[in-house]
């Protein structure tokens, strides 16, 4: 096997270099960007490993000032980016490299967003036309470096931050939120856990088939989508069952990223419950899609079965349609050791109206398939805790 073929330089969605061990341009790529003194934004898990201390020692040997923010949580906070805005500016910093899973990558977009506003956190929600108020003059630019494949965030334009005040989760918004430099290198995953590796995975998965299921037209989102449905189906199980398999490694951080450009076409079900479900329970938000999955599409189905035909047809599943899609959806959340019901992963059915009300107003909501009022939300959230289908 020859990891050299899949070592490239793409432009689109912004500019990414893949390939293993191209961490080694960290440094370079935050000179790229006019970067001197960059703050390196992770969360504690990782700022503990060597991985976190070679990045740091690469970018000082190379004269770059570089300072270090973890103090985020699984599910960042206002608080957290807040925190990271004070340590960006004491730092005398000029730019992030955002470095970890989607935790990290959300909260170092949304330091660099805040460094250079006048107003607070949630006056930038994506609400109407609210990214007008960004002073983009104040914005500090991004290197992205994802260390999960799962979220996506280093080609996203948004942040999800939760807002602990209120107990929900807002979506911070603004086109150049998008980091303009990524490093997709594969051998920065190596050591996830495979449980960790499935749960993420799940969620790259989950961003494709709504954004492929979304009923807005994106005929070139649609077309990302499937592909990286057809490469989480290949290279997920392996990842899972080899952590070391450098090459599935490297085809699923492929498939995250084409997720996440994948869902400009728009989400649906499936977030706007993992949305309220992870502010209140500050449960993972892959984990959450992984087992809303097949509820969500059970309950979607009067209105995506010609999609499902053509996605069984794309991944030559042995059945056609629907029941061939439901079946390996089931079948890999199995295999990778997904759980099958939200009761298995400590959620219980206190909040159930409260998760209903929030997931009908959820912008993920907007394009899912069918608009599901909050009794339905309800229901549907009862249905994936019980274990239903």
């Amino acid at each position: 096997m020859d990891l050299n073929q899949y070592r490239m330089n793409w432009n689109y969605p912004t500019s990414i270099r893949v390939g293993a061990g191209r961490i080694s341009e960290l440094p370079q790529a935050c000179r790229a960007l006019g970067m001197s003194a960059p703050l390196l934004v992770t969360d504690p898990g990782l700022a503990a490993l060597s991985l976190i201390d070679h990045a740091l020692l690469q970018c000082r040997d190379d004269g770059l000032k570089a300072g270090l923010f973890s103090a985020i949580k699984g599910n960042p906070t206002g608080h957290n980016v807040m925190d990271g805005v004070a340590a960006f500016k004491a730092g005398g910093h000029d730019g992030v490299i955002a470095f970890g899973g989607g935790s990290a990558l959300d909260a170092g977009k949304a330091i660099a967003l805040m460094v250079g506003q006048n107003r607070p956190l949630w006056d930038f929600e994506d609400v109407g036309d609210n990214c007008n108020r960004v002073d983009v003059a104040g914005m500090a630019p991004v290197v992205a470096v994802p260390t999960t494949a799962g979220t996506g965030s280093e080609v996203g334009r948004a942040s999800v931050i939760t807002d602990d005040a209120e107990h929900i989760k807002r979506i911070i918004f603004h086109p150049r939120m998008l980091p303009a430099l990524v490093i997709l290198d594969p051998q920065l995953s190596i050591g996830l856990p495979p449980k960790i590796t499935a749960a993420t995975g799940m969620d790259a998965l989950s961003h494709s088939l709504e954004a492929y299921c979304s009923p807005l037209f994106h005929p070139m989102a649609e077309g990302i989508a499937l592909e990286g449905m057809r490469l989480v189906q290949h290279y997920l199980p392996r990842a899972v069952a080899k952590g070391s398999d450098v090459e599935a490694r490297l085809h699923m951080l492929v498939a995250s990223s084409m997720g996440a450009t994948a869902f400009q076409r728009g989400l649906g079900a499936m977030h706007a419950l993992a949305h309220p479900l992870g502010a209140l329970y500050d449960a993972h938000h892959g984990l959450l899609n992984a087992v809303l999955m097949p509820y969500v599409l059970q309950a979607n189905r009067p209105r995506i079965e010609p999609q499902m035909e053509r996605l069984a047809r794309y991944l030559n599943l042995a059945k056609p349609g629907f029941t061939g899609v439901l079946d390996w959806v089931l079948h890999l959340r199995n295999e990778v050791g997904i759980p099958h019901s939200l009761a298995e992963i400590g959620i219980d059915d206190t909040r159930i109206e409260q998760v209903g009300q929030m997931a009908e107003v959820d912008p993920s909501a907007g394009t899912n398939p069918i608009g599901f009022s909050a009794s339905e939300y309800s229901q549907l959230f009862g249905k994936a805790l019980r274990g239903e289908l």
